[in-house]
């Protein structure tokens, strides 16, 4: 892949309206078309939104009429603010495009910047993005316990329709880590238009998790969200996890040689 250019956009005060930094990727995204720059990843904290991608459902979205931007990334809704790193990957692929390779770089880069703090993540089969494993029993899985009930008895195993925000702080999913569930560190959500990204992915380093506890984030009601500040223990500020991320995305990104889809 070529030189990997970054554009830092604001952060702190200086955090981007979404539909501004919206308007950004599409300005870069056509001049990265027109091979008039490099590939480039805009880098910056929003200001407090949610966003949804095309595949959000209704019953996902926050109860109390919260505006939410639908937005022509993939993936579902999720929520954007202060003390999270937002990266948008402006980079142009072979075609036909191999998305699921894309999104499997991004998540490698952000495994390796996690690592680098002293946390170990991982992926997990079937669900994007960069994740914490939790040690809580599974569904058919003898024992184990969730507030003091056998899990036999937690709802999320019996009803579909299980709906966190309607069942209490013990459920929400901010509280992922006390009860040492699997939980998500990081989102994934892609566009890819004439051969060239989109959108990206979004690291929680020191953020008020508790913005996701008003949707379904991702759609996923059976997990929860985390952060570095969380996991570690001791505050892990945007500005101390920015120069990292981008060094692993420098070298992820500039040492693979993405092939096109095989079709």
């Amino acid at each position: 892949m070529s030189e990997l250019r970054f554009a830092r956009l604001g952060f702190g005060a200086d955090a981007v309206e979404y539909q501004e930094a919206w308007e950004e990727q599409r300005r870069v995204h056509a001049a990265r078309f027109a091979d008039e720059i490099p590939d480039t990843c805009l880098l910056l904290e929003h200001q407090a939104v949610y966003t949804a991608g095309r595949r959000t459902e209704d019953s996902e979205r926050p109860l109390d009429g919260t505006p939410v931007i639908d937005v022509d990334r993939g993936g579902k809704i999720t929520w954007h603010g202060p003390g999270q790193l937002v990266g948008y990957p402006i980079l142009k692929l072979p075609r036909p495009v191999d998305v699921v390779a894309h999104v499997r770089r991004l998540e490698e880069a952000l495994i390796r910047t996690c690592a680098d703090f002293g946390l170990a993540t991982t992926r997990v089969e079937g669900r994007s993005g960069v994740w914490v494993l939790g040690d809580a029993v599974r569904p058919g899985a003898a024992g184990g316990s969730l507030g003091g009930l056998s899990l036999d008895f937690d709802p999320r195993l019996q009803d579909e329709e299980f709906d966190p925000r309607l069942s209490g702080p013990e459920y929400a999913p901010s509280n992922a880590g006390q009860r040492r569930e699997d939980r998500k560190l990081a989102a994934i959500g892609i566009r890819v238009a004439k051969g060239v990204t989109m959108h990206g992915f979004s690291l929680n380093c020191d953020p008020d998790n508790t913005a996701f506890d008003r949707i379904v984030p991702c759609g996923i009601r059976d997990a929860g969200v985390a952060s570095l500040s969380g996991e570690l223990g001791r505050r892990v500020p945007v500005d101390e996890v920015l120069p990292v991320v981008e060094k692993h995305l420098t070298e992820v990104l500039e040492a693979a040689a993405p092939l096109p889809r095989a079709v």
